[in-house]
């Protein structure tokens, strides 16, 4: 279990004169930076797979790590916070994503991965929030959509007039690769195209399939509904969502310090502030500084082959 103590490093930008340390005015307040205890360092590093000895090297280990994480990142590195693919790959805490990814073994490796998982369809993958490409576990998939889902009553106040057009041509072919679907949603600005298929993904419409390289590389795209229908349509209401969301984040992290929640997950800070602290009713984290959540117990990781089951 993670210490309680938060360390903290005090900095000033300027020495304060006598006169502003007197009258108490801004120039004496510092700013305070907290810093991820080393015993919370190592929790992430068995739990976010940034140790050589469980650094994923198969399909099935990628599938595994996000089964057991809930969600990841795809090639964030060292300079995001939260589970990461990529650093999962390289199977080290310190992984930087190189200039040149496409002569860079890991990043290649990632990316092989990435298509592999995309075209088996145990793991929902898509561009979330803000364009983040994200994998979800499928017990994850309802606790999400329940944030960023979108309903059909609500598609066509929410959704540009060019995605309702790449939407309703996927709803009536199923399944086309990207020229195709661009010529036959007469969306043909390269684009507002690729604006439109990101607003369908972030609403939880549309993903891909399948990477094809030959003849020429494009992705096919499908409805998410047709991939995942059982977690799409089972509801969560929003409150739930958030909470299982942080806990789901807390059980690999060991501990959460302010503003680190909402930036993995795209959730607003008041709202991820009000899943933690609904955590702490629950018994499952504590709270000990404003801002900063810690697990109660530590999660044990699954030994290998043995099947992860869904969290309570």
């Amino acid at each position: 279990m993670p210490g309680p103590a938060v360390q903290m490093r005090r900095r000033t930008s300027r020495a304060s004169t006598p006169t502003e340390l007197a009258s108490g005015t801004p120039a004496t307040r510092m700013k305070r930076t907290i810093q991820i205890p080393a015993d919370v360092e190592e929790h992430r590093d068995e739990h976010w797979n940034r140790q050589g000895s469980l650094a994923v090297a198969t399909v099935l280990d990628a599938e595994r790590f996000i089964e057991r994480t809930g969600f990841a990142a795809c090639l964030t590195d060292v300079r995001r916070p939260g589970p990461s693919l990529y650093v999962a790959v390289c199977g080290r805490r310190d992984a930087v994503m190189p200039r040149n990814v496409q002569k860079d073994p890991e990043a290649s490796l990632t990316w092989q991965l990435k298509d592999q998982v995309v075209r088996r369809g145990k793991a929902y993958y898509a561009k979330l929030w803000r364009g983040k490409a994200v994998f979800l576990a499928p017990r994850m998939i309802p606790h999400f959509h329940a944030v960023w889902g979108l309903r059909t009553r609500d598609e066509a106040q929410r959704l540009s007039q060019d995605a309702r057009k790449v939407l309703r041509v996927l709803r009536h072919e199923w399944e086309l690769g990207t020229a195709d679907l661009r010529a036959e949603s007469r969306v043909t600005d390269r684009r507002v195209f690729t604006q439109a298929l990101d607003e369908l993904q972030a609403a939880m419409l549309v993903v891909p399939s399948e990477v094809v390289y030959q003849p020429r590389f494009t992705y096919i795209w499908t409805l998410g509904i047709g991939r995942f229908p059982v977690a799409l349509t089972r509801r969560v209401r929003r409150p739930a969502a958030v909470r299982e969301i942080a806990r789901c984040f807390l059980a690999g992290a060991g501990m959460t310090i302010p503003g680190e929640m909402a930036r993995v997950t795209g959730l607003a800070r008041a709202e991820a502030g009000l899943g933690n602290q609904a955590l702490v009713k629950a018994g499952y984290a504590t709270m000990p500084a404003r801002g900063v959540y810690e697990l109660v117990a530590r999660p044990q990781i699954p030994a290998a082959g043995e099947r992860v089951l869904p969290e309570a």
